[in-house]
């Protein structure tokens, strides 16, 4: 059986366009479609229902494909197995994170992982929306949780520390809070629907603290510049207001009170698949990148 067909159909199949499929793969759509009905012949069944739009999997296709990802996840770990591989990947890896962080921190390091791996092409999805990678044919996702879902794997790759944050001029004007609930008299940003803010205490309890945003942006970058700008407190994550706490723009406030995050920077993958190479070398990359300390939270808390 041709590993080509193999991947031809699978990449149909995860995309649910032919068309798209011939672009990941760089031939023409009618290339693609040709091929698919020569292999379909030669298998003795339909593996997909075409139209000008969609091609969706047939009975026997929905049955053939975890055998079809099985054969060319064999066929990645045999190359992988002879050290070519594992040197230089090849193909499409296709990435799913969110937009701040993705545009922040992946981007900007991105030629020196395109350098490495030259023959490997990057195909992102950057969105604040959770994707799901199956149904999106996505290889690795990278977010701020942890999923609960065992048919994926979960690797840690930093932690996502927050902290609560004003402007100097907001902080002259309005003075500065001195205990959470010092927030009700103050201007929130919130991020999206994070508006409820938990603090730890000296003797231990934490204190949930429900805030009235003045202002809610679903976009953390946004919220940081409007704090900049002197708008009111903010919770921020490290990643994304780092340079401002150094650069004195943001300072932290409630120190007395830092905030509970279970917050976490994971990178998933199915977990149904062997782990292909360019995956191996993407999730490496990451590792190496940001953490066990990343580099924005380096001498940001001492």
């Amino acid at each position: 059986m041709d590993l080509d067909d193999l991947n031809l159909f699978v990449r149909i199949a995860r995309l649910d366009s032919i068309s798209a499929a011939a672009r990941d793969l760089n031939i023409t759509p009618a290339t693609a479609s040709a091929r698919l009905s020569a292999f379909e012949k030669r298998l003795g069944a339909r593996l997909l229902h075409r139209t000008t739009r969609h091609a969706t999997l047939t009975e026997d296709g929905w049955a053939f494909l975890p055998h079809a990802e099985n054969v060319l996840d064999a066929a990645a770990s045999a190359r992988a197995a002879l050290g070519r591989e594992q040197t230089s990947p090849r193909g499409t890896l296709r990435i799913a994170a969110p937009s701040s962080f993705a545009r922040m921190h992946i981007v900007p390091g991105l030629p020196d992982f395109m350098d490495r791996y030259p023959d490997l092409k990057l195909d992102m999805r950057i969105s604040d929306s959770v994707v799901d990678l199956v149904e999106g044919a996505f290889d690795v996702a990278v977010r701020y949780t942890e999923l609960s879902d065992s048919s994926f794997v979960a690797r840690r790759l930093a932690p996502d520390r927050r902290v609560v944050v004003a402007a100097p001029d907001y902080l002259e004007r309005r003075g500065h809070p001195d205990l959470p609930s010092d927030l009700e008299a103050h201007d929130c940003l919130v991020v999206g629907t994070l508006d409820v803010w938990t603090f730890s205490t000296p003797q231990g309890e934490p204190i949930i603290k429900r805030v009235t945003p003045a202002l809610r942006i679903n976009d953390g970058s946004a919220v940081r510049d409007a704090a900049c700008a002197g708008l009111g407190i903010a919770l921020m994550a490290t990643w994304c207001a780092a340079d401002e706490l150094r650069s004195g723009k943001l300072v932290p406030i409630l120190r007395d009170y830092p905030l509970v995050s279970t917050q976490t920077l994971w990178a998933l993958y199915p977990s149904s698949r062997e782990l292909a190479p360019k995956v191996r070398v993407f999730l490496d990359w990451l590792l190496a990148r940001f953490g066990p300390e990343p580099y924005w939270d380096k001498g940001l808390f001492g």
